[in-house]
């Protein structure tokens, strides 16, 4: 039976050497540099997916252009804040939508935490034609601080006053994933939160829009 060769243990210094050489081998380094290239792109694929998020949003119309009003009498205003998060949930935004509910367009939108100073800068966002609508929303207090007692009511679910910009928050979780609540997708920048939800809520009522006058 011949004898079995025993395998001589190599120095340290030998298998840096055979490291080092297989590192130089020409097919391993052009598996090398292609990987490289692929994480580099990677890399910058979500910078710049975001700079052109970014840049599309400041080219938007005012909101006010993408609504076809109703008459006066028929103008009715919902309202409605909705939770999300940027990078991290401790990092809370919300977002406040006042949604016509006649048309279902988005009257007006604006972002930031759930207090009285947010609502207000949704009031004050609200087109001046609107302004004089009834308004219904829920029970949360911003609201009868900021609007007119005289055209505000504060309602239940159950009253159905406030349904359509509750299934408005629905479509808006269900077509753009970083409002979901449960997601692997989710915003880094509050920048660039606010861009996407501008881009939503203006093709949404651009949507509407030709649905209405169709």
């Amino acid at each position: 039976m011949p004898l079995m060769r025993q395998a001589t243990p190599r120095t340290p210094t030998q298998q840096r050497l055979q490291r080092r050489g297989t590192a130089n081998h020409p097919q391993r380094r052009a598996r090398t540099l292609e990987s490289t290239r692929f994480d580099a792109h990677l890399r910058c694929q979500p910078s710049n997916r975001d700079q052109m998020a970014q840049k599309k949003a400041s080219q938007l119309p005012k909101l006010n252009t993408t609504l076809v009003p109703p008459p006066p009498a028929q103008r009715i205003i919902e309202l409605d804040e909705l939770w999300s998060f940027v990078h991290d949930k401790k990092h809370q935004c919300w977002v406040w939508i006042a949604l016509c509910a006649v048309t279902r367009q988005v009257v007006a939108f604006v972002t930031g935490d759930r207090g009285e100073g947010t609502c207000r800068r949704l009031w004050r966002a609200v087109p001046w034609r609107y302004k004089r609508s009834l308004c219904y929303s829920d029970f949360w207090s911003a609201y009868s601080a900021v609007i007119p007692s005289e055209q505000h009511e504060a309602v239940g679910k159950e009253s159905g006053k406030t349904n359509h910009v509750e299934r408005w928050n629905n479509t808006l979780r269900q077509r753009v994933g970083r409002f979901v609540r449960k997601s692997l997708s989710f915003s880094k920048c509050w920048v660039m939160h606010e861009a996407c939800l501008a881009l939503f809520v203006h093709r949404y009522n651009l949507d509407r829009a030709e649905i209405i006058l169709s």
